[in-house]
């Protein structure tokens, strides 16, 4: 595996897309993202030279089939279009893993690391490496999405302003179930501000606590709830309440001594 190898042939693949869209662009920074976020985690959790390498170039290729999701659809809903089956298809459909990647001693963990990555739920029975790799992408993938959501615009991420986001209401459901540390399924959302909580509730659903750790030491959670300036007062309540939950979970998960 030559991860910068992977990366050239990476950069090539995206120069059928329009770089200068918003979207195409977030997607560009976010890959990157999770790659950085993935060096944490396999540094902070001490993994083989091996496991490192795997879980880069998984990172590299996770949401590959994201520019294609935008080019046809210019949208991240994945109810019209499955970003991760659309990875795989573009990788292994027609084998451009090979371009990616020479040897296959790895295109089963990299598959399955892929394809559970956009699960809402992880597979059952999975072991050893594949078990690994697709605990490591679901967590990396999920810590940039706390970084791609505190400096995105608000509109190209949920299609409102700060200012409109402030004025929804957050479904009764949505609310309790983070209270209950349930993680939010994309079919219960019906505001955008149930989206916006359903983001926030992400914690919910790390494999390691390295993960948690990480976004303590850079505040996301405090950073993502401040960010909207509340003018409906129930909103505003519930979200300290949430803030709070948030960050109690957090510190028991990663100084459970305490």
């Amino acid at each position: 595996m030559n991860f910068e190898h992977a990366k050239d042939i990476f950069e090539k693949y995206l120069g059928q897309y329009d770089r200068n869209d918003d979207k195409i662009k977030l997607k560009i920074i976010h890959t990157y993202g999770v790659i950085s976020a993935m060096d944490y985690l396999t540094k902070d959790l001490k993994l083989s030279a091996e496991d490192a390498e795997i879980a880069r170039h998984v990172a590299l290729l996770h949401d590959i089939g994201r520019f294609e999701q935008l080019r046809l659809y210019n949208s991240f809903d994945d109810s019209i279009m499955p970003h991760a089956q659309c990875s795989l298809d573009i990788l292994f459909g027609s084998s451009m893993i090979e371009s990616f990647i020479p040897e296959r001693t790895y295109d089963s963990i990299i598959y399955t690391a892929i394809k559970n990555h956009g699960l809402y739920r992880m597979e059952e029975g999975l072991k050893g490496q594949v078990l690994l790799h697709s605990r490591l992408i679901r967590d990396a993938d999920k810590l940039d999405n706390f970084r791609v959501k505190d400096v995105s615009g608000m509109v190209t991420m949920v299609d409102v302003t700060e200012e409109e986001l402030g004025r929804e209401a957050i479904t009764d459901s949505i609310y309790q179930n983070f209270l209950n540390h349930i993680p939010i399924l994309n079919s219960e959302r019906r505001t955008h501000m149930d989206m916006w909580v359903s983001y926030l509730g992400y914690i919910y659903d790390f494999n390691f606590p390295s993960g948690l750790k990480y976004l303590m030491e850079h505040n996301y959670i405090a950073r993502l709830v401040n960010r909207v300036p509340y003018s409906n007062p129930e909103t505003a309540g519930r979200m300290e309440r949430i803030l709070a939950a948030a960050m109690d979970y957090m510190e028991a998960a990663v100084l459970p001594e305490k």
